[in-house]
């Protein structure tokens, strides 16, 4: 992740849902399945994120089958580093305020 800049949960649950190729209404799924129902990707803010993360070269649209409207999204290696270098920050914020906090229960 060059940017060095936390994720949004919406880019970040966009990414992990890409694993796997799936369409827009397939993210949405995924992301509120991964968060327990907590995030709910709107149509808006999903597209928007698609386009940003298709910008950041983290994603790439796949081809359109003939006959199909539904188009397909996938996560590229820049896209699986930039999940990797957030899942350290995660872990290491976590690590961090549990320090912190069992420090301060003493």
């Amino acid at each position: 992740m060059a940017e060095g800049v936390a994720l949004t949960e919406a880019f970040y649950y966009i990414l992990l849902s890409l694993y796997q190729p799936l369409h827009g209404y397939g993210i949405m799924q995924k992301a509120a399945e991964f968060s327990g129902g907590r995030v709910q990707l709107a149509a808006g803010t999903l597209y928007g994120a698609l386009n940003a993360l298709l910008e950041k070269g983290w994603i790439e649209a796949l081809p359109v089958e003939a006959g199909s409207r539904k188009k397909e999204y996938r996560i590229t290696d820049a896209g699986k580093a930039a999940v990797e270098t957030e899942l350290a920050r995660l872990e290491e914020l976590v690590r961090n305020g549990r320090a912190v906090t069992k420090e301060g229960q003493a």
